[in-house]
């Protein structure tokens, strides 16, 4: 018997057979995997995000999910949320391989690139990038929203804390064990194949078609480079979780309000280039998880600077006031 063989397994043999399991569901669904509690998708109805709380229940119906919409008007002010300190995000070299998981697209990074300040708890260390998007730029597909708007794309930078050395099971049972990045991704509009460090990232892709496929990056293009032209200083935070099962609470997510600008031509590739399974497989598209219910959200108190313009501004309009 199948159940009577797991049970005899030992903890590394039970493991190996997870992996397995995985790798199967992900490279070749069937009526087993849609039925097993592992497989999870985003576009059909048995194993959609509307499925994820029965699918793993532990942690998707939990009461810190994520993504949120953010309301400006809710946000509260946090005089904490200094600027956040990037090391390792101008290192050309530190990318290791992109990948198409069957579910999005990764990259991987080498040890070295780290956050940490801005009110974090650690230093974090930055272990891959992932991106999700809708239909092209026709049909938006970012995670969080703001004030009910959703971007084209969201790129997810996922750091863990630097203490646990990479290994994210440990990072899994801490509340604060990963902390997220979130860049809303919107068109560059009058341009092609703009920015330059996009256009190099989105050639890979032809590469990547297949689930399952990864090709190593080559080096040239940073983390900086992806950010190009984004105030990194500027951000909404709040504690909430993983976006896809299992759904960890475990991240504290920091979500950029300036936005990576990227040409509609290289947009478009990300659900034009990439199949959830082999090649006879359906596109990748609307890979996003719908909007969970609101957390508590903070933001950086307004500067110095426009409450003292607003002061000026009030003064004057009195002494007008008071002269007619």
């Amino acid at each position: 018997m199948i159940l009577l063989c797991i049970f005899n397994m030992s903890v590394f043999q039970m493991n190996y057979f997870a992996v397995i399991l995985v790798a199967v569901c992900v490279r070749v669904p069937s009526s087993y995997c849609a039925s097993n509690p592992i497989e999870w998708c985003y576009n059909d109805s048995t194993c959609n995000d509307l499925q994820w709380a029965t699918i793993v229940p532990l942690y998707c119906n939990g009461t810190r999910q994520s993504p949120v919409n953010i309301v400006s008007a809710s946000v509260t002010e946090n005089a904490n949320l200094t600027a956040l300190t990037f090391e390792g995000f101008g290192n050309t070299s530190a990318m290791n391989f992109i990948q198409n998981t069957g579910k999005t697209v990764q990259v991987t990074f080498k040890p070295g690139v780290k956050i940490s300040a801005g009110d974090l708890p650690s230093t974090y260390d930055t272990l891959q990038l992932h991106l999700h998007w809708g239909n092209g730029t026709a049909v938006p597909g970012a995670e969080h929203t703001v004030d009910g708007k959703r971007y084209p794309m969201e790129l997810h930078i996922v750091n863990s804390k630097l203490t646990y050395n990479r290994n994210t099971t440990l990072a899994f049972k801490d509340s604060l064990g990963f902390a997220a990045l979130g860049f809303f991704i919107e068109e560059l509009t009058g341009t092609t194949g703009q920015p330059a460090s996009w256009k190099i990232l989105t050639s890979l892709l032809a590469n990547i078609s297949v689930a399952g496929q990864s090709v190593e990056v080559p080096a040239g293009v940073s983390l900086d480079d992806l950010l190009v032209g984004v105030d990194r200083t500027k951000y909404y935070r709040y504690l909430g979780s993983l976006t896809n099962p299992n759904c960890n609470e475990a991240v504290i997510w920091t979500v950029f309000k300036d936005t990576i600008k990227v040409s509609k031509d290289l947009i478009d590739l990300f659900s034009t280039s990439l199949h959830i399974n082999d090649g006879s497989s359906p596109l990748m598209v609307n890979v996003y998880r719908s909007i969970q219910p609101a957390q508590p959200v903070s933001t950086q108190p307004k500067s110095s600077s426009t409450r003292t313009g607003f002061s000026l501004g009030l003064m004057v309009l009195c002494l007008v006031l008071r002269w007619i």
